[in-house]
């Protein structure tokens, strides 16, 4: 119970913080996200490969599961749609639900609490899979690109980039002089406090307005996908913090993000605004369950 509490209470109150900041204050919430976007978050990427320990055989099976994962989820939103004869609109906010996890602001917080170091450090590869679909293939999907314009997408994003940085760091042994290794460090560290903030000042824009396609949509998120997650990581031989950070990762509710690139590349907007917000409010009643399942001694 200690280790349940201790890893979603202080998430959901930095939440919260930022929820009554906004309402009171009335925060700049695209300087925080620009910061976060360009500064705090490739930091975190670019600290956790440079000091990582995880083996390059257990990157490449948490890659391969996440991959698994991702189409088998994607496969059942194609067939969902068929079945049910959704409109374009719903089809690509359903895709944009199921694919999306928050495993920024939240996940990277959640599991560095539960986790610890070692887990942040899984969890940061598994944020940098999800960003390329988020950002790099989710976009030209919705608009009906080919794959190219995704592929050139994705090597504008600042997380890949930081991802080489940090990748070529650890690889070279080279130590940075001057303490930018602890400024860097520094930065990473303030990264997820900072998302979580942003996270309750998204919240607080939103209304609080859901249907039962809303809810349904969210048991697919939260239950769903990480019952998927756990058997694909079995799968291919996952044990132990790997299969507990690619589960956990997976069982996250809908990302901020995926509303605002339905916004810009078409969508049902509605659906996946209130989608965000009952799946966050259900994830602390959920994530507990999934944590104290997956630390418990016969995983």
């Amino acid at each position: 119970m200690n280790i349940i509490l201790s890893s979603v209470l202080p998430v959901a109150l930095i939440i919260a913080l930022g929820y009554v900041s906004n309402k009171t204050l009335k925060l700049d919430q695209s300087t925080l996200s620009q910061i976060s976007v360009y500064i705090l978050a490739p930091a975190l990427v670019t600290d956790s490969f440079y000091r990582t320990t995880i083996s390059n055989d257990a990157a490449l099976r948490l890659l391969l599961a996440y991959v698994l994962t991702t189409g088998i989820i994607y496969l059942g939103v194609v067939i969902i749609s068929k079945l049910l004869k959704l409109s374009a609109d719903d089809d690509k906010g359903l895709l944009a639900i199921s694919l999306c996890p928050n495993n920024g602001n939240m996940g990277l917080s959640i599991i560095a609490f539960s986790l610890g170091e070692e887990g942040l450090e899984r969890a940061v590869i598994y944020m940098i899979f999800s960003s390329v679909v988020l950002f790099g293939m989710l976009p030209p999907m919705l608009k009906g690109d080919s794959l190219m314009t995704s592929l050139k997408a994705t090597f504008k994003l600042p997380l890949i980039w930081s991802m080489v940085i940090g990748i070529t760091l650890h690889f070279t042994k080279i130590t940075l002089p001057f303490n930018i290794g602890k400024s860097l460090e520094w930065l990473g560290i303030s990264a997820i406090p900072i998302a979580l903030i942003i996270l309750g000042i998204q919240l607080s824009k939103t209304k609080f307005e859901f249907g039962v396609g809303e809810f349904t949509a969210t048991i697919g998120r939260l239950a769903i996908a990480p019952i998927i997650a756990y058997s694909i990581g079995r799968l291919v031989g996952l044990e132990g913090l790997d299969l507990q950070v690619l589960t956990l990762q997976t069982a996250m509710p809908t990302a901020v993000n995926a509303v605002i690139m339905i916004k810009e590349f078409g969508g049902n907007t509605t659906m996946v605004a209130r989608t965000i917000i009952i799946s966050t409010l259900m994830s602390f009643a959920t994530l507990p369950f999934i944590i104290w399942l997956m630390t418990s001694p016969s995983v």
